[in-house]
């Protein structure tokens, strides 16, 4: 006994080398080496980007260049085997299309010579008399480079390198540059087709009025979305069964069916519709039977969703964490985009044979930039969703983890960001990065799968489907981790490997309290979300129903039901979120707390009288 009295507790129990659980108090800087792989890795996608910038792919992207390699605005260097190439484009800032309306869908491109001119036609050009008066009026050559302005009316090639009569009248978009036809009758094809098909389509064009005339309505549901956070709702059913209990009617008559055919078919539906409501009713059986044994578990979190609702009133800014994590997802994704388009532009000059036009094409090691910027699409993505998950972690364990409530910081979720940033960015690229090197290769074997489809046997199909399956259940169960894991952080400013071992314990002890805190948790915030998406459009059927004919109310509907499913989504989820934090400080609280004098809880007086639930014998929970 001796022995075990000198020993070190914290070698057998890493969480008692800190005693106190205060998350303000003795921090550290976690996973360093991960900070600087990290910030190493973000300044390789900062090369990429100026690299495209360097080689003039966002000069040609912005700008605009022309069909000769020619970037328009700026002098520009000769191309091998380009007789066109290499001018001083100074003047001639514009790009212009010699049959703008010529659209390719399929490659997403204009199939039409490019030049740079320094005006574009402001009026038609109905004959080429009017185009060689522009040219000469303007200094802006609307025909091909080689070909003089005077000889534009008689020249035997104007057919093909001058634009195509009329001429459209045309404006420069401002910032990109490209003369693009005022009239959008210019895409007559394109606009008749589809024209024609909503002409033909009665209900399409139905929909589309709907969605024009109910514009307003679908505005005011969005906020009602926004604004739906909580309520009440018992929907009562009830069926009018006086046919069935009026003895003097005979019942096949009343229902038209003489036929014994008929009420053959009618006889076999109804044993089917017995047995699945057999097994219904087992099933239902079976739940309740679970939710029996496992109601004190139910209990507490019940007691936890009632924290949680005490949480976000004393941090009500936790409500808008969704908004500066959207926006920082759609800032990146742009500048994401952006460079990738940068990149398009920047490979190698090569000359396309049977066009006769310049194409760029990435070659050699300059490939796997690609794949580089696709990496850091995934890694980056995923960082800034683990830093919202450890924002809110932080802010939450400051709450728990403080016993007078009036001493909280006048901002806990930005003190929890502050701290964020200046201790745990390593742990948080840790645990990303982990996340992406789940998710690549199961976005690789779906992009296979698709492109193999109707080509693989069926067992190599099922194989793909399986792989894909497993590794999307792993980075589930990777990512919950992860969030433990930024939680254990939190409280024990530990690193990324042993606040997850930590977390894992914890949760391993409590792994019945989490099942039913994941099952039962996770079916109310469904029924959550189930509610708001209802009331919705509950409130959208009362302000659309003087319309008649569905095809006129159906889609706005939809729209609405979709927006508030997405807005109850991000909202519930932070919810979700600030459970599960809640509920692991509860399960170290109770383990290394007794109530004793010293070892007081710190837990909220809903959730003191469930600490006895934690206190129970491991075989009891075992068994259970």
């Amino acid at each position: 006994t001796g022995v075990w009295r000198n020993t070190d507790p914290s070698l057998f129990m890493p969480w008692q080398s800190k005693r106190d659980w205060k998350p303000l108090e003795e921090r550290s800087c976690t996973d360093i080496p991960w900070l600087i792989v990290y910030t190493l890795f973000c300044i390789g996608m900062a090369c990429i980007c100026g690299f495209a910038i360097a080689t003039g792919g966002a000069s040609r992207i912005i700008s605009g260049y022309d069909s000769y390699g020619n970037i328009c605005g700026q002098k520009n260097a000769k191309i091998d085997g380009v007789p066109l190439s290499g001018q001083d484009m100074t003047k001639n800032k514009n790009v212009f299309f010699l049959d703008p309306c010529n659209l390719d869908f399929i490659n997403r491109k204009i199939q039409s010579i490019a030049l740079c001119v320094s005006k574009c036609p402001a009026t038609e050009l109905k004959t080429y008399n009017d185009v060689k008066q522009f040219a000469l009026n303007n200094d802006s050559h609307l025909c091909s480079y080689d070909i003089l302005a005077a000889r534009y009316t008689n020249h035997p090639d104007r057919f093909t390198k001058c634009p195509k009569l009329p001429v459209p009248p045309s404006k420069a978009v401002p910032l990109l540059r490209r003369c693009i036809p005022v009239d959008i009758s210019c895409y007559a094809e394109f606009a008749q087709a589809f024209i024609t098909f909503v002409n033909d389509n009665t209900v399409l064009r139905r929909v589309i009025a709907g969605v024009m005339a109910s514009k307003e309505i679908i505005m005011g549901l969005c906020m009602l979305a926004l604004g739906t956070t909580r309520s009440d709702l018992s929907p009562i059913l009830s069926i009018n069964s006086r046919a069935y209990k009026d003895n003097s009617t005979d019942w096949w008559v009343l229902i038209g069916w003489r036929s014994w055919e008929v009420r053959k078919s009618f006889l076999h539906q109804t044993v089917k519709l017995s047995r699945c409501m057999c097994c219904c009713l087992t099933s239902q059986v079976v739940l309740l039977l679970v939710m029996f044994f496992m109601r004190k578990r139910v209990a507490l979190t019940i007691s936890l969703f009632h924290v949680a609702g005490k949480v976000f009133i004393h941090l009500p800014l936790l409500a808008l964490q969704p908004f500066w994590t959207f926006l920082c997802l759609m800032l990146f994704w742009v500048y994401w985009i952006a460079v990738l388009l940068f990149l398009g532009t920047s490979g190698t000059a090569v000359k396309n044979n049977s066009t006769g036009v310049v194409e760029y094409h990435m070659q050699g090691p300059l490939q796997y930039m690609v794949w580089y910027h696709a990496v850091g699409l995934i890694w980056i993505s995923e960082f800034i969703l683990a830093f919202q998950q450890m924002t809110i972690a932080g802010a939450v364990v400051t709450y728990y983890f403080t016993r007078n409530k009036s001493q909280l910081p006048a901002t806990p979720l930005l003190s929890s960001m502050i701290r964020t940033v200046r201790y745990h960015l390593g742990t948080l690229a840790k645990g990303s990065f982990i996340i992406t090197l789940v998710k690549i290769p199961r976005l690789i074997l779906t992009y296979i799968h698709s492109q193999l489809k109707g080509k693989e046997n069926a067992c190599a199909r099922c194989m793909l489907k399986a792989c894909v399956c497993c590794l999307w259940c792993l980075e589930k169960c990777l990512a919950y981790l992860n969030q433990n894991a930024y939680t254990a952080t939190a409280i024990n400013s530990t690193s990324f490997c042993t606040s997850a071992r930590d977390a894992f314990i914890i949760l391993v002890e409590n792994a019945l309290r989490v099942a039913a805190i994941n099952t039962v948790g996770d079916f109310v915030l469904f029924l959550g979300k189930i509610l708001v998406v209802s009331c919705t459009a509950f409130a959208g059927v009362l302000a659309l129903n003087y319309q008649r004919e569905y095809t006129v109310w159906v889609l706005p509907l939809l729209i609405v039901c979709l927006f508030a499913f997405l807005v109850a989504h991000c909202f519930l989820s932070v919810f979700e979120n600030v459970v599960d934090v809640l509920f692991l400080c509860f399960a170290v609280d109770t383990k290394y707390n007794d109530g004793s004098s010293g070892r007081e809880y710190y837990m909220d007086k809903a959730l003191m009288v469930r600490r006895s639930d934690l206190n129970g014998l491991f075989l009891l929970d075992f068994f259970f």
